[in-house]
């Protein structure tokens, strides 16, 4: 049996290290034969203000990041990626693919802009690996479907024509793409559909999104002949919103939409992100043969800390522990604080400074590293016991190989005694270390 154990700290990352040995004490970890969700992959958002981050780099370094991040022998190996329609809050500054105003036709529909910024940036991740899938959602529809006629907050107008114009905007957007190239793997309606923003937003209830892709945007795909699939996200509902009262019952968001058979129909899978992740355990329990996404890794504050990572693993652990299928981080490439036009600084795999023109490879990048280098499409969850139970996650490929990604929370060194199903090993985790531990025969 074949061990290879990497370890990250935060003064020592990927580090390989050797396991204490085999031994026949009681473990504390157990790998059992429960075999669980299946993993579709990671990826990362394209935006406009990583692709601007990149082009500071010389072309032997960016082809390095892209390497990184994309190549099936790279370090994360990237399998599913989210992009914008229109403008996201990290855009140079606020577009929509349409904004002449009664276009119910879409006949000034363009994708022009991205042509100059995301379009280039997803073809080079497509020289490095022509199988990375997409999924895109808006931040706001154009300004003119909207009240009040704003990208920032409001809700979209009710009316039938702006709706069958919208559906008709989706229709779009797909079909531009492909004629570029880049085939839309999946449509999730509204980026946080709670969110009343500074920043383009658009609140919908789930009463409207029901109502839209059972009405307007199923139906469109299916006359347009689209495959493009279409997703109920992403939902960020914060705590005190999960729950909408209806009558004498609550039901969560999802399951106001997930509960009509003609939405439901054309629903594919549910994409949660933020605060939203309180509400995945129950909406998988509910729906089972659904598929499940964390549509957007929360971002921090720019500063790109160790102790934001280890925040940060806890969501990964969070998410795959209650059944998402896939996990895509949010800014993969920012310049230092990672600082929005509107504000807001956040952080990213990689820093790129427009100075110096050197790139960082900073702690969240060891984060997804542990997870995506060794785990992608596949590979299942499977199940663990023990007490370490509560700060790791197993997978494995059926083809006797599993990975075992853990941390140690505690500032000194643990022991970690491990039982494969066949053997016991130990290994002395570093303190507050993420740690991924790949077993093979």
């Amino acid at each position: 049996m074949n061990i290879n154990w990497v370890s990250s700290s935060k003064d020592a990352y990927w580090v390989e290290k050797n396991a204490v040995g085999e031994q026949k004490g009681i473990p504390d970890l157990i790998l059992t034969e429960e075999t669980l969700q299946p993993i579709e992959g990671f990826g990362g958002c394209f935006n406009e203000l990583g692709y601007t981050a990149l082009i500071h780099l010389s072309d032997k370094e960016r082809a390095e990041v892209f390497y990184s991040l994309f190549h099936p022998e790279g370090d994360h190996k990237f399998s599913i990626c989210r992009l914008p329609i229109g403008a996201s809050d990290y855009a140079l500054e606020w577009y929509s693919l349409n904004e002449t105003d009664n276009d119910f036709a879409m006949e000034h529909f363009s994708i022009e802009r991205d042509k100059k910024y995301l379009i280039p940036y997803i073809k080079e991740a497509l020289k490095y690996n022509p199988d990375l899938k997409f999924f895109a959602s808006p931040w706001s529809p154009p300004t003119w479907m909207k009240f009040p006629k704003a990208y920032n907050s409001g809700t979209l107008r009710w009316e039938k024509e702006i709706l069958e114009a919208y559906a008709l905007y989706f229709v779009k957007f797909v079909e531009a793409y492909l004629e570029e190239g880049i085939t839309i793997h999946q449509i999730h309606v509204q980026n946080e559909v709670s969110a009343d923003q500074k920043f383009p937003s658009c609140l919908w209830t789930g009463e409207q999104l029901k109502e839209f892709i059972a009405d307007y945007l199923g139906p469109a795909f299916d006359a347009h002949g689209l495959d493009t699939e279409i997703w109920l996200g992403t939902i960020n509902a914060k705590v005190e919103e999960l729950f909408v009262r209806s009558d004498t019952h609550y039901y969560d968001f999802a399951h106001t939409v997930l509960s009509d058979p003609e939405a439901y129909k054309y629903i594919k899978g549910v994409g949660y992100q933020w605060a939203g992740k309180y509400a995945l355990q129950q909406t998988v329990i509910s729906y089972p043969e659904l598929r499940y996404m964390q549509t957007e890794n929360e971002c921090g504050d720019g500063n790109n800390s160790w102790e934001y990572a280890k925040y940060v693993f806890h969501l990964y652990h969070h998410y795959f522990l209650n059944g998402v299928n896939s996990y895509i981080y949010w800014n993969m490439v920012l310049e230092p604080k990672g600082r929005s036009t509107w504000g807001w600084e956040q952080n990213s795999m990689v820093t790129v400074d427009p100075v110096t023109k050197e790139k960082v490879y900073n702690p969240e990048y060891y984060v997804m590293k542990h997870f995506s280098h060794f785990v992608g499409p596949g590979y299942s969850r499977i199940g663990i016991k023990g007490k370490w139970s509560g700060s790791a996650i197993a997978f494995e490929n059926g083809e006797g190989e599993k990975v075992v990604v853990i941390c140690n929370p505690f500032k000194n060194s643990r022991d970690l005694c491990l039982f494969t199903g066949s053997h016991t090993y130990v290994f002395n985790l570093d303190p507050e270390s993420f740690n991924t531990i790949k077993i093979s025969n």
